[in-house]
This record gives structure tokens, C-alpha cells and sequence, in this order.
């Protein structure tokens, strides 16, 4: 089912059976890494972290002791903010592929249904339409 069948000009969305199994080795790791850091564990460590600094100002001069977790933790932070935008970014297109196919499933039953009965098929066309036209929404919309 494309968007030309559906009378719109507009690239048919992506499908979930369009969609490549593949998962790159940087995909792979970037899932890891988001379990890891979702989790406990990587908390505690990172409470620890500045359990274990904040005594350190007794044995470096202010500038250092600000200087040692200030570092740190925008290092963190930087490599964190890839490797979560990564993950997020293929979750929210798998969604997004699921979602096409529920409204293109929904779209081709209402169709079949419209055909059965011709009231319904009155009532339903317009609708049928409007859900067709929203598949590929996302691309319209800014976020």
C-alpha cells in the first residue's frame, strides 16, 4: 500500500517489514551502554563518585578539587547524551514503524467494510482518508 494508491503525491510511510533487521555494531553498543546506565548500579557508582570527591578538597586547593568533578562529570554527560540520543532516536522510528501499520491495518479493514455496507461506506471514506493522510504526519509536523 503506497501513498499513491491513496491518492496522495507524498512518499508512502515506512512500513515495519521495510525496515532493515540489521543493527550496526555503534546501535549495538549505544543499547548496552542505555541498559547499563538505566539501571542501579550505575547510580550508586556515580553517588560514590562524589562521595569519594567531595573529601578530596582537603588534599587539592579549591581550583583542583572543582576542576576533578567538574570534568568528570561533563565528560560523562557529553558521551552520555550520544549514546541515549542514539537509542531514543531508533526507538522513537520503531514506533513510529509500528504505528504505520497499525493505522494501515485499520485503514485497509475499514475499507472492507465500507465495501460490505454502503452506509458504512458513506461514513467511512471520509474517515478512511483522514487516517491514510495521518500515516505520514510525522513528516508534516515539527516538533
Amino acid at each position: 500500500m503506497t501513498s499513491k494508491e491513496h491518492g496522495s503525491e507524498k512518499a508512502s510511510a515506512v512500513m515495519p517489514r521495510d525496515v532493515s533487521s540489521k543493527v550496526g555494531p555503534f546501535d549495538r553498543f549505544a543499547t548496552k551502554a542505555a541498559d547499563f546506565v538505566s539501571r542501579a548500579p550505575f547510580f550508586f557508582f556515580c553517588v560514590l563518585l562524589v562521595l569519594v570527591w567531595a573529601p578530596s578538597f582537603l588534599f587539592f586547593p579549591i581550583d583542583t578539587w572543582q576542576l576533578i568533578i567538574n570534568t568528570t562529570t561533563t565528560i560523562i554527560t557529553f558521551l552520555m547524551v550520544a549514546l541515549l540520543q542514539n537509542t531514543q532516536s531508533r526507538n522513537d522510528a520503531a514506533i513510529q514503524h509500528k504505528l504505520n501499520a497499525l493505522a494501515s491495518g485499520l485503514a485497509d479493514l475499514m475499507e472492507h467494510v465500507a465495501k460490505e455496507d454502503e452506509q458504512a461506506h458513506r461514513d467511512l471514506d471520509e474517515r478512511r482518508e483522514e487516517l491514510r493522510r495521518a500515516v505520514g504526519l510525522e513528516e508534516d509536523e515539527s516538533a
